[in-house]
Order: C-alpha cells, then structure tokens, then sequence
C-alpha cells in the first residue's frame, strides 16, 4: 500500500488520516502531547467547557460523519426557545431584527431598530435607490461594500460585530468574495441588496442560523476523541513529533523530524496552519527556485503560504450560580462592536444555548477576547482577561460575586484571515501544487473556517493523494 504522511493532529489532520486509513498505510505526526487541535472540552463540577468551538453548522457531510463514528445518540441541538443574540450598544443588548449578517432585510424592522441612528436608518434605506454599479475586476472589502450600500455607521454597529466578528477579522481587509458572496451575487443580479434579500425571503435571523447548528453531548471533543481513536487501530500515531522539513525525493517525499527522524512516503497531507506549513516548505521551495525547470513555473507554495495571515482568540469560560446572574439570558449571546471598546469582543450563553452545559440551577457564559482587531488585549495575563471579562458583563448582565468556575483557553495565531486577494491567492497556490505531486494542503486557512469545512478540507486532500497515487493529479482547495 502507498504510505502517506499526515502533519498535523487537528480535525482536518485527524479527517485526513481517518479518510485514507483503509487505501494507505498512513503516518500521522503531530507535535504537542494531544490530538485535536483548537478542539478542546474541560469538564469540571458538573460544567461542560469549549476551549475552541463550541459546535457546528449542520453541511459538508459532518453529520454523516459523526454517524459512522457512532456518536449519533451524542448530538444534539440549540434551544429553539431563545433563537436569537444581542449587539450591545453602549449599556443595552438589542436583537439585530431585520438584518441577514451585514444586511437588512425589513425596512420597517430597520426603522424600529435601536442599534442606528435616525440618519444611519436613512442611509441604509438608501441601498433601494442606489445604481447598479459598474463591474469590478478587484477584490472588495467586507467594509467598502457596507459603506456603498448601506453608509458607515451600519458597518460599525451591526456589520462589523456580526459579519467580520465570525473571522475575527478587520472588515477593512476582509475579503468578501472570500467569506460572503452571496451579497456581491445579490447586487449584481437585482441592483439593490435589501430587494434580493426579499425576493429570495430570506429569513430576518438575530444573529447566526442557531437553527443550524449542532454540538456533541459531552462536547465538541467528542468528535476528535472518536476520531483519534479509530486511527489508532489502523494508523502510525506520533505524540511530540513535531516536523522540522518537508522534501520531495524521487519518487515521493520525506518528512524530517526535529529529532532528526526522517519519514519517507508517497505522499504528504499538511493539516497545518499556512505558516507552519510556510516553514516546512521552505527547503523544498528554496531547491525549486534554483531549479532551472522550475523558475519560468510561477510563485512557490512556501511564499504564498506564508501571505495568508492568522490572528489570535482567547476564551473564557465563566460559571456562576443563576441568581448571581441579573440579566434574564432569553437569547444565545450577545457581540459587541469595536467601536465600543471593550475588553471583550463576545459572549455565549453556553447554558442557554445547548442543554446540559451547567449545573441546575447554574449559568455558563463564554466570553471572548482577541481577534485582528484586539491584539493588544489577546496579550493581557490570564487574570487580566478574566478581570476585563468580568467587568464587561457586569456591566452587561449584571453579575453579583465571583464565579464559582473559571477557565481560560488560548488558540494562538489559529484564526485565518482571508484578506483582500485570498481567492487569487489559492488559484496561484492550488496551480504551484500541480507542480507537486503527492503534496496536499488542508486546515481552515483556505475555503472555510468551521469545524464542517476543516472536515471537508481534509477528506478533499486525502482524496487528492489517493488520486495521486493512481496516477491523476486534482488540485482544488
């Protein structure tokens, strides 16, 4: 059987191997102690804890895949009770009524809508009787689309939290052929984006499709124990064995070890984030550079890797006792805007949101803090972040005492951002990879940061080295 190198024990790493353990003989290296990535579940008194996401969108075969693991009797939905979340303005969460992301969908929504101005209300209206613009050859913004269509003031109230606060990501240099589509397509197709949205009745939502989405009983480690555990009855499993390089040799590849081991196989599958996989590459793009067959063949896949930028998040999980909590919880969480300067940038109401989170009689809120546009605060001390947590939904929700639970989890640089050029930059890369052989790439920093399309990412990469092997070459991200 061909022997294939998977690098990288995240979920793309752990659907990678799982797909190709019945076709290959299949190594998988991982370099911390632990498999699963930013997928991580504390339990402690009677608390289920997310450490990285907290559940998923109901596509891309995740499902179906979390019934061939058997977990089917383990997944379960969002309260249908509350299907909504706040945006804080100032001291008061408001339902996002009448918006689809970075949107409106009902004018009289729209005008009733305490998250806006009277003359913000005007200026989003406006997107009924603006022209068709003219058609555009460049990438946009998530940012310079909001402001054309529907005026800044929407961007920095409900957009921004909404929309770029999925990627975590600076809507000035968010991608939006990247991340949301739909509305570019919606604009070219009937002028105005608000008439596509009626005519497609979209459903006015608060928030995210909560309707969508799923979670796992015990927690979203669920899924990557199960996984885990099935490779290690069909695959090579190495704990702290990090990859220091990644080479092509005649006739396949080999994957050096930084103690010095060297993995010789058919193929290699990077579930990486793009820089580490940046680094790994970089010997085998350095001797292709000075290749002379290789110099008229385009950018190489170390450099453009090393383009895609990634941001950092942390979270902190917070239980309390319900009467220690004022606020009446009857929605899924709550974002906050940059503009409002806080410490934090959202929070779930875990215990709302899925049963069995807490304790009788407790609540479990999950806060976050970090993202592209909050750095400085990402690099606060543990206490610091909890301080500035605690602060915040005090003011917020009003919190009577200490929490009688705590944890704090950091994903460093794990959250992509899909900046202004993404979609260029894949065609560029996925052409340097048909170059390559035997080489795929998979993780979140390509077509999808959930938990469904890191999954998809991985079994397409497998797919592509077993097509490989046979003798064909795909390449598509």
């Amino acid at each position: 059987m061909k022997h294939i190198v998977v690098v990288g024990g995240g979920v793309s790493g752990l659907a990678a191997a799982y797909r190709l353990r019945n076709a290959a003989r299949v190594t998988l290296v991982e370099a911390s102690d632990r498999l699963g990535g930013v997928i991580r579940t504390e339990q402690r008194a009677g608390y289920v804890m997310e450490g990285g996401p907290d559940s998923f969108l109901t596509k891309l075969g995740i499902v179906e895949l979390c019934q061939e693991l058997g977990l089917q009797e383990e997944l379960i939905s969002t309260n249908r009770e509350y299907p909504r979340s706040f945006v804080v303005r100032g001291l008061g969460l408001h339902p996002p009524n009448g918006f689809y992301l970075l949107a409106p969908t009902s004018l009289r929504a729209l005008w009733r809508s305490p998250l806006l101005s009277l003359g913000g209300k005007v200026r989003a209206a406006m997107d009924l009787l603006l022209p068709r613009p003219a058609p555009q050859h460049e990438d946009e913004s998530l940012a310079n689309f909001v402001r054309r269509r529907f005026g800044r003031e929407l961007l920095t109230r409900v957009a921004q939290p909404l929309a770029g606060g999925i990627y975590t990501a600076d809507p000035e240099r968010l991608s939006l052929a990247a991340t949301q589509p739909q509305f570019l397509d919606m604009e070219r197709e009937f002028r105005s984006v608000i008439r596509a949205l009626r005519h497609r009745q979209a459903e006015p939502v608060s928030g995210a499709r909560y309707t969508r989405f799923l979670t796992l009983r015990t927690g979203m480690q669920a899924l990557t124990d199960r996984l885990a555990a099935e490779l290690r009855k069909a695959a090579d499993v190495r704990l702290n064995a990090p990859a220091g390089a990644v080479r092509g040799r005649s006739g396949g590849w080999e994957v050096e070890l930084t103690d010095g081991q060297l993995l010789t196989a058919d193929g290699v599958c990077l579930c990486l984030p793009a820089y580490t996989a940046a680094r790994l590459l970089a010997p085998q793009s350095a001797a292709a550079a000075d290749s002379d067959s290789n110099r008229q063949g385009g950018p190489l896949p170390a450099s453009l890797l090393a383009e895609i930028p990634y941001a950092s998040s942390a979270t902190i999980n917070l239980g309390f006792r319900r009467e220690q909590v004022r606020h009446a919880l009857d929605g899924m969480g709550l974002v906050i805007p940059d503009i409002e300067r806080r410490s934090i940038i959202a929070c779930t109401f875990s215990s709302v949101k899925f049963p069995g989170r807490a304790p009788e009689g407790r609540v479990l809120l999950r806060a976050f803090a970090g993202g592209e546009l909050a750095r400085s605060r990402y690099a606060a001390a543990d206490a610091e972040l909890v301080a500035g947590a605690l602060k915040d939904l005090d003011d917020l929700l009003g919190l009577d005492g200490e929490p009688e639970v705590c944890w704090v989890s950091r994903c460093p640089e794990s959250m992509p951002q899909y900046q202004l050029g993404h979609l260029a930059r894949l065609s560029e890369l996925e052409a340097a990879l048909q170059r390559l052989p035997g080489l795929a790439l998979a993780g979140n920093g390509y077509r999808g940061v959930g938990v469904p399309d890191c999954v998809a990412s991985g079994f397409a990469a497998a797919d592509r080295l077993l097509l490989a092997a046979a003798g064909e070459l795909s390449v598509q991200l």
